[in-house]
């Protein structure tokens, strides 16, 4: 039943009442937990806390369960999503819900199964689920590729003129948003959770043996974690704190229609629609159609604040504003010409600034969670609660989850950028993200001194961790770079600029690129005891260093260097900006005197590669000897490029002879002229990301986050030689666990024999029809002709030479497991021994 919006309010919060055990009750003055917010983010978080054991646990609500964005959710719960991680969570969630649903103690209005489909109506969109379905079938899921009259008969209503194919959910459903709430609820109640309604928080600190002090307008109570599930009032939270979260919320409209005849005669449900080309989602409600629009005249909500009345409320019916989207709508869904609407919803959902969810470590904060910017709470709730209650328990979950780890957005993410990225991906909600699509809201973000220098020189632009980062130089000023899934045309672009380097010396900059000095007695050895890598003592020399979580698997990775004047060099990827400061600080003994200074935001890195590379810095550094004795490969000195003082170290992403240059960006432009300037001599040239990631995969060198995750141990990754067992370190326990029930999978380097199209991460490798892992990342080797992806796969399969296959474009394509390193294995390049 469909009811106005007075009615719905007096439902919902009719609802929330039910089972309130502890209503009335004094609070408690101590729990394990205190969870802030009662929508399913907060539920979902305090059920599974009970789940693994945790039951002294509280949530406290503002005012009702469920009164902000739950009550007037949508509901839908695809299992459809766009990559590995999500496509579990969405699992998880359907899977729970289908256990609530059939619990006869709390039974839930689940509409499972009524199936779903997504319009392609282009050949971009074809390519697009030809990937999700090879990612879903890597994990044992299955979907199906409909075409158009299949599509209709399986929803009628459709006109499916322009349709090419549609993407088929057979799990496909909705839920009722408060009664699954409530089960969540009266399942955490019988576990001994407590939830306190209409208790605001008014006050949050920190106390000095580490747990939190939380005030309310009904006491106060002390806890050893915090969660902060508080939707659209997050911010209001964080304003407790000082803290500004990434979140912002949108205003969304849909609408529910009167009777529709069709639906009226037909005895099942009608399966669900999403189009990505007219931004609509239809579902059946009743015998109507619910149907909702994400506009391009679209609004945020709250910017200026929230009414703190605004409970259980809906923002102002606003159809002018669908008008545009409507015709394209009645034209695909004829049957709403002559149908009227019974009632309309607008009302506030959360939006990160990347539209991703905020779930896991708080950064700079310790035992502080969040649960923030659902944007889809519903329908992947259950997997977030799953997935932070591991966290907060086991210090870490059975997912690699930095896709929506809330340390992954740093600080250029203010209220306004995030605005402008909301706006900018609800305009394109259903439309996914291209390889190496880089969309323009926000932009730039971050830049270095010599951003506009290159803008001028034709460079194609991506961002990482805000910063603009060139990914290639353009060989025309009107070349447009292609997104999509075959090779593109910057591919020959990427070659040229791998072969001028190989010819002489390139220059390219990574900018954001994670940079500490770690200072203070005892810090090597402190460092040191962290790690499960030999570490270095030698002045000026580089080692590479990993650190575990508890189970073992690779949590981090860093380049460090022991510098003359007592300070160690700390550098890793640019997106481990916040994510490596926690780690550090969080593991520093207590009046240690170790500092940790980030020069992340005030220096910039170059990079000087080719065979000519130490003749051009020797003619810009001549009070340096650069030499191949003098200065070997993973060693670094302090050196002047002209009157510029910059950090050089010899080590090699590429597998060419190369030096880093750490520069303060004040003097970047200055020792980049002298650089240019000498470079004119021996035909200095440039290059991108691009470039760096074609050979990194020639040299099986993987990266962090990408390659390098929570999932796997460093064995498992092949990072073998960069583990001392003789050593103690954090995660040696469960590493040796690990070692003795045996490697689950194994990094492999494959060669795919089509010259069409790259993997994609996520995709499935199979060994006939059997899943045996799946891609982790992938590029064309254009100094070895091969088309190259690095991937996990079963141990049995892990064999040089072993024949295995993958799904590109919907075709399954041969591949061969080949060595570890395909380019320079000997490394004789960066030891200075050309052949």
């Amino acid at each position: 039943m469909v009811l106005r919006r007075g009615q719905q309010a007096a439902r919902f919060a009719a609802a929330t009442r039910i089972g309130s055990t502890f209503e009335g009750q004094a609070m408690k003055s101590h729990a394990r937990v205190v969870v802030i917010g009662g929508g399913i983010g907060g539920l979902s978080a305090l059920y599974h806390l009970t789940l693994e054991g945790w039951n002294d646990v509280v949530l406290l609500e503002r005012n009702e369960l469920t009164s902000g964005t739950t009550w007037h959710s949508a509901a839908q719960c695809p299992s459809i999503a766009f990559n590995q991680l999500l496509l579990l969570l969405r699992d998880y969630t359907v899977r729970l819900y289908q256990e609530l649903a059939n619990d006869a103690a709390y039974p839930i209005n689940y509409h499972f199964g009524t199936g779903g489909m997504r319009l392609l109506t282009n050949h971009t969109h074809v390519d697009e689920v030809n990937h999700i379905i090879s990612v879903a079938k890597g994990l044992g899921f299955e979907f199906d590729l409909l075409d158009a009259p299949e599509a209709k008969r399986r929803n009628p209503l459709l006109n499916t003129d322009g349709v090419l194919a549609a993407l088929w959910d057979e799990r496909d459903g909705d839920i009722d948003p408060a009664q699954l709430c409530q089960a969540l609820a009266a399942r955490s109640r019988r576990a001994g959770a407590e939830i306190h309604r209409n208790t605001p928080v008014t006050g949050l600190a920190q106390m000095p043996n580490g747990e939190w002090l939380v005030t309310t307008t009904k006491g106060t109570i002390t806890a050893e974690h915090i969660v902060v599930a508080a939707g659209y009032r997050v911010n209001e939270v964080g304003a407790l704190m000082g803290i500004e979260y990434p979140v912002i919320a949108m205003e969304h409209m849909y609408f529910v229609t009167e009777d529709i005849p069709e639906l009226v005669a037909r005895e099942g449900r009608m399966p669900m629609v999403r189009c990505p080309r007219d931004t609509f989602y239809m579902r059946q409600e009743k015998k109507g159609l619910l149907v909702g629009i994400y506009e391009h005249d679209c609004k945020t909500f709250g910017m200026d604040g929230i009414d703190p009345d605004f409970v259980n409320a809906l923002c102002p019916d606003d159809l002018d504003r669908l008008l545009p989207k409507m015709e394209p709508i009645f034209d695909r869904l004829p049957c709403l010409k002559d149908v009227g609407i019974k009632s309309v919803v607008n009302g506030p959902i959360s939006y990160a600034a990347d539209a991703g969810p905020l779930v896991g470590k708080q950064p700079s904060l310790r035992n502080f969670w969040s649960m923030n910017g659902l944007r889809v709470g519903i329908g992947e709730g259950g997997g977030y609660g799953k997935m932070l209650a591991q966290m907060i328990v086991h210090g870490e979950t059975e997912w690699d989850t930095w896709q929506i780890d809330p340390r992954r957005i740093t600080s250029y993410a203010n209220t306004e950028y995030t605005a402008l990225k909301s706006i900018e991906d609800y305009q394109h909600e259903f439309r996914w993200h291209l390889p190496h699509e880089h969309r323009p809201a926000g932009r730039p973000a971050k830049a270095s001194p010599l951003y506009p220098v290159f803008k001028a020189k034709g460079a194609a632009f991506g961002v990482v961790n805000g910063w603009e980062r060139v990914s290639f130089f353009k060989p025309s000023q009107d070349f447009e770079e292609s997104h999509g899934y075959a090779f593109q045309n910057w591919h020959p672009v990427v070659e040229a600029e791998i072969a001028a380097l190989r010819a002489g010396v390139g220059l390219a900059e990574l900018s954001g690129f994670n940079h500490y000095r770690i200072s203070g007695p005892g810090a090597l050895e402190w460092i040191d005891s962290l790690t499960c890598s030999p570490v270095s003592r030698k002045i000026g020399k580089a080692s590479l260093i990993y650190f575990l979580t508890p189970r073992g698997n690779v949590a981090g990775e860093a380049t460090i260097v022991p510098l003359s004047n007592g300070e160690i060099f700390y550098g890793s990827a640019a997106a481990a900006e916040y994510h490596d400061m926690d780690w550090l600080t969080e593991h520093l003994p207590a009046d240690s005197g170790i500092r940790i200074e980030s020069r992340t935001n005030t220096h910039t890195m170059l990079v000087i590669a080719g065979p000519k590379t130490r003749s051009i810095l020797a003619a810009v550094s001549p009070r340096t000897k650069w030499g191949q004795k003098d200065f070997p490969w993973l060693t670094a000195q302090r050196c002047f490029i002209g009157h510029i003082e910059a950090l050089a170290i010899a080590i090699s992403f590429s597998g060419e002879q190369a030096f880093e240059l750490h520069i303060p960006n004040t003097q970047l432009y200055a020792a980049y002229e002298i650089l240019t300037q000498a470079g004119n001599v021996c035909g200095l040239s440039h290059f991108g990301m691009y470039a760096i990631e074609s050979m990194r995969m020639e040299k099986g060198y993987g990266h962090w986050k990408g390659d390098f995750i929570t999932e796997f141990n460093p064995f498992e990754a092949g990072l073998d030689r960069f583990v001392d067992m003789n050593k103690a370190f954090p995660g040696k326990e469960g590493l040796q666990a690990q070692i003795a029930a045996g490697n689950r999978k194994k990094r492999v380097i494959l060669e795919l024999h089509s010259p069409a199209a790259p993997a994609q991460p996520g995709e499935g490798v199979f060994a006939g029809d059997r899943p045996v892992g799946s891609v982790t990342s992938a590029a064309w080797g254009h100094r070895t002709q091969k088309n190259l992806a690095m991937a996990y796969v079963a141990p049995d399969q892990a064999e040089e030479g072993t024949q295995l296959s993958l799904f590109l474009l919907g075709k399954r394509v041969v591949a061969t497991v080949l060595p570890s390193c395909l380019f320079d294995p000997e490394n004789n390049i960066q030891r200075g021994q050309y052949v």
